[in-house]
């Protein structure tokens, strides 16, 4: 889908604040109000917008470990795959899975309130994946950036 300089203007702003009205969101960007809307639903339905949501600091919410885990399946086959994605679906903690290229098959981003969790889980759930034959878990030790704003460009 082609964005034109209004379209990225209103993804802009909605990212830092989708709690914006309407009517500022027209001013924000230099429509008027239903122009602006119209393109927003557009957005929308073309699945640019996916949803709407409030962002949480885990830290406040004693979630404050982050573990990165690589893991290795044993087998690669469709259904293999299909099969660890889904099981990973179902477990809270993990709040990112992206394949990834190399020796790894997947990286996950795991949030927990401590190590002693983590560890838990590990054992319970992460380790009785579909197909797993490795994982590799790193702490973070700090959170230097975290953003959900993409870098969306002028043109």
């Amino acid at each position: 889908m082609k964005l034109d300089k209004f379209d990225r203007e209103i993804l802009r702003v909605l990212q830092k604040d989708a709690t914006v009205s309407m009517a500022e969101l027209s001013q924000r960007v230099g429509l008027s109000h239903t122009p602006c809307w119209r393109r927003v639903k557009r957005l929308e339905s073309d699945g640019i917008i996916k949803r709407k949501v409030t962002l949480l600091d885990g830290k406040k919410l004693n979630l404050g470990v982050s573990v990165f885990i690589y893991v290795t399946l044993k087998n690669h086959d469709e259904e293999s795959l299909n099969s660890f994605e889904a099981a990973v679906q179902h477990i809270p903690e993990v709040v990112e899975c992206h394949t990834t290229s190399g020796e790894k098959d997947y990286l996950l981003k795991v949030v927990v309130e401590s190590i002693e969790e983590y560890e838990q889980l590990l054992k319970s759930k992460l380790t009785h994946l579909p197909c797993v034959d490795h994982l590799s878990s790193t702490f973070a030790l700090k959170q230097v950036k975290n953003t959900t704003e993409l870098p969306i460009k002028s043109q």
